[in-house]
């Protein structure tokens, strides 16, 4: 057995943290994003569908769903970056007994709003909506969504009938979307009592009617928090925008190699950015001509433009998961992927160039990057947990201070700091 390695993490390092087939790892670096220390394997040889980071409270806390043939899956949780997880003794996020359903995979991990603390939310397989309002000690399943009326004619996609996507409205506390393959998006309105398809113009080629109100095989949905009407949508074929809260989506897919694929994401502080990567089709589930492109739109979908520099270009026959691909809120933002290969790419200028950080790991399942000591507005802003600038913040904001403050003393028609002229 491999022994497990774990990482020393400070405040201001930026965390991936890598869900495979086969067990967790988590990737540390400073806020350059140069070099990378890795941790793990941890859980080896458990399925890990889902992670994530909650820097709400005192303590940073790391979660992971993990899953078993043997055992289940159940969520644990890490205090310590890694070095300790919890362990239940049985499945902690399970279905009441009077439904008759069982659990076969925990798909998201959603930390709550920042105003929020100790609410979670998970979706899973079958599809249903858990939260839980106490760190989650309990869970409880949202009876709106599972007893909808819809519910008995969803379909399980090829990854099973899974509720994969929480998005909760960054200014509305009663409003939110989740995405269910095969049932669409649903959003509520009234804080989870009630939830109504949201897929007008989505649709669904599977189906005799293209276009049905319900039933789409929705593979992912992102929106930014400076504009929570606004959302982008990974359809099983198709790539489509929403201005007005999902009431309505017109397709965007201009100039892609194809609109089927699985991942996205969106740039954490430009509302207009989002980023993709296209797969050839349902039936040949790969990148497009061998090529492994991250394609990234910078005006909400009206064009896009591949983003390969260094990405192999060549017999690159790969396949990114809904949940493979995350950003960083350092600006410029980190962009970060994995590929069903074991291979984990990043890019530290927002896509402009990417390098591998990893290789040789199990298929990848998710990746989700943090940035350690910030706490998320439901706005969108940044906030830190510590209570003072580091000394070499404060020294760089002192220096700039003074400059400042020497460039207004300064008489206009001083020459400051100019050059000797060079001898010809």
């Amino acid at each position: 057995m491999v022994a497990t390695r774990n990482v020393n993490v400070k405040d201001g390092d930026v965390l991936v943290m890598v869900g495979t087939m086969k067990g967790a790892f988590l990737l540390r670096a400073n806020g350059a994003r140069k070099r990378w220390d890795v941790g793990g394997p941890y859980f080896p040889g458990h399925s890990v569908y889902a992670m994530a980071f909650d820097g709400r409270g005192k303590k940073p806390k790391l979660w992971a769903s993990t899953n078993s043939m043997h055992w289940g899956g159940v969520l644990r949780s890490s205090t310590d970056f890694g070095r300790t997880w919890t362990n239940p003794e049985s499945a902690n996020v399970k279905f009441p007994t009077e439904t008759g359903a069982s659990l076969n995979q925990i798909w998201k991990i959603r930390p709550g709003r920042r105003e929020e603390p100790g609410t979670l939310y998970c979706g899973v397989e079958p599809a249903a909506l858990f939260e839980s309002q106490d760190d989650g000690e309990t869970w409880t399943l949202n009876r709106g969504l599972y007893d909808h009326p819809h519910r008995a004619l969803w379909q399980p996609g090829g990854g099973g009938l899974c509720l994969h996507t929480i998005l909760p409205d960054a200014t509305n506390p009663q409003r939110m979307f989740v995405a269910i393959s095969t049932g669409g998006v649903y959003r509520t309105d009234d804080g989870g009592h009630t939830w109504n398809p949201r897929n007008h113009g989505v649709r669904a080629d599977f189906l005799p009617g293209k276009h049905p109100e319900w039933g789409q095989c929705v593979h992912k949905i992102v929106a930014h928090p400076s504009r929570p009407e606004r959302l982008f949508l990974q359809n099983h074929w198709g790539l489509y925008r929403s201005d007005n809260g999902g009431d309505s989506w017109q397709d965007i897919a201009n100039g892609v190699p194809s609109d089927f694929g699985f991942a996205m994401a969106m740039h954490p502080h430009d509302a207009e950015t989002v980023y993709i990567v296209p797969i050839e089709s349902d039936q040949f589930r790969c990148t497009p001509e061998g090529k492994l492109r991250v394609y990234r739109t910078r005006n909400a979908g009206r064009s896009w433009e591949p983003l390969t520099r260094g990405l192999p270009q060549k017999e690159a026959l790969e396949c990114v998961l809904r949940d493979a691909m995350s950003v960083d809120h350092q600006n410029p933002a980190g962009v970060y992927f994995g590929t069903r290969s074991g291979v984990v790419y990043g890019s530290p200028d927002g896509g402009a160039s990417w390098s591998k950080l990893i290789g040789g790991l199990p298929p990848v399942v998710t990746v989700e990057a943090a940035v350690v000591g910030e706490v998320r507005s439901s706005g969108g802003r940044r906030k830190t947990n510590s209570a003072k600038a580091s000394p070499r913040r404060a020294s760089v904001r002192a220096k700039a201070k003074s400059a400042r403050s020497s460039k207004r003393a300064t008489p206009r028609h001083a020459k400051v700091g100019r050059r000797p002229a060079k001898k010809k």
